[in-house]
């Protein structure tokens, strides 16, 4: 009975020497995603404050280097971050979140600053129950993270369609379903983020995790922003 004693002793020790350390790699990509999130807004509020910058991104074809610039990177940055060094990953998760940002610079002169900061603060707040949700579940999400990753590509054709479309409607309508698919990748992106962790990992493998982890995270907050702000804002 003793040795028993002894070995679930160990076991509980071992337990919680899993937990701290998925706790510290969780903050790890929270930490990474919220650094991305601000460096977002920062690019935005210099772009969207310099007309000259303004002119230069959205008078010509800039824009779109950046939009298939974010594209190819969503694509390439996940290879980059596992394969490549450290400073390699951090700088495309940087870039990434730094183009988001310039292409972003058009919604801080449409809507007002009060609404932005509205709609910020909901998107927080929607965005850790998500994740907070998909953590603590025990319920595999994995169908339903399947289902939503389609639901993008669908969503991703209908932005493009209305770029020359300008269909308030087909807008409000996308945007509504985008919130929907980006809060279901919430939940699905933590839970699969969780599952990442692996207590034997080296002190690199595990900073590439928090920082695939973060983009993904990254990914969603930023596009339930998006929608929000397109259903919810007000405009100057």
């Amino acid at each position: 009975m003793s040795d028993d004693s002894r070995f679930m002793t160990q076991a509980q020790a071992g337990v919680a020497d899993v937990d701290a350390g998925l706790r510290e790699y969780m903050l790890r990509v929270y930490n990474y995603m919220a650094s991305g999130v601000a460096l977002t807004g920062i690019v935005s509020s210099l772009v969207s404050n310099s007309p000259q910058l303004m002119q230069a991104i959205f008078g010509g074809p800039l824009k779109w280097v950046f939009f298939l610039g974010i594209l190819g990177l969503g694509f390439m940055a996940p290879r980059i971050i596992m394969s490549k060094s450290i400073i390699a990953a951090q700088s495309a998760f940087w870039v990434y979140a730094g183009m988001f940002g310039a292409l972003m610079a058009p919604y801080f002169i449409v809507y007002t600053s009060t609404s932005i900061v509205r709609v910020f603060f909901i998107t927080a707040a929607a965005f850790a129950g998500l994740s907070c949700f998909g953590y603590v579940t025990k319920k595999s999400l994995s169908g339903m993270g399947a289902f939503m990753v389609m639901g993008t590509w669908g969503l991703l054709i209908a932005i493009v369609v209305n770029i020359f479309l300008q269909s308030p409607v087909l807008q409000m309508t996308y945007s509504a379903i985008g919130v929907l698919i980006f809060s279901g990748l919430t939940a699905y992106s933590t839970q699969q983020i969780k599952h990442m962790y692996y207590e034997g990992d080296g002190r690199d493998t595990t900073t590439r995790k928090a920082i695939m982890g973060a983009l993904e995270l990254y990914g969603s907050f930023v596009m339930i922003f998006i929608f929000l702000l397109n259903l919810l804002g007000n405009r100057e």
